[in-house]
């Protein structure tokens, strides 16, 4: 998923682009978060602003969004974003959010929520 809206690697393009995997994207420089479009995708439905999300939208076209959500990595998104995404990208219902596998462990159960705020 690598090709984008704009094809052109345009300096306008690219300064944008970075500004926002910097703020999605803080534990990574801003190239390297770049560089996985999936991973890249999946933050900014996360943790983006408006802002950010429209940054995106102007590069990458829905089918990139959907194509990240249908391939996001465990651990990224929230229910409230998992959620959302879903609906906008025509996913309704939503599957079960993506999980991590943990070798020789079969079920992780699920905490109740009262546990988590």
């Amino acid at each position: 998923m690598t090709e984008t809206k704009s094809k052109s690697s345009s300096p306008k393009r690219l300064r944008e682009l970075l500004a926002v995997a910097e703020n999605v994207i803080w534990f990574k420089p801003p190239k390297e978060a770049l560089a996985d479009s999936t991973d890249f995708l999946c933050h900014v439905m996360t943790y983006g602003s408006l802002e950010d999300v429209l940054t995106a939208e102007k590069y990458f076209t829905p089918a990139q969004f959907r194509e990240a959500l249908e391939n996001a990595p465990p651990g990224v998104f929230d229910p409230r974003s998992w959620a959302y995404w879903n609906l906008v990208c025509g996913r309704d219902p939503a599957p079960p959010m993506p999980q991590r596998k943990i070798p020789g462990v079969d079920h992780i159960p699920q905490l109740d929520p009262r546990w988590s705020r």
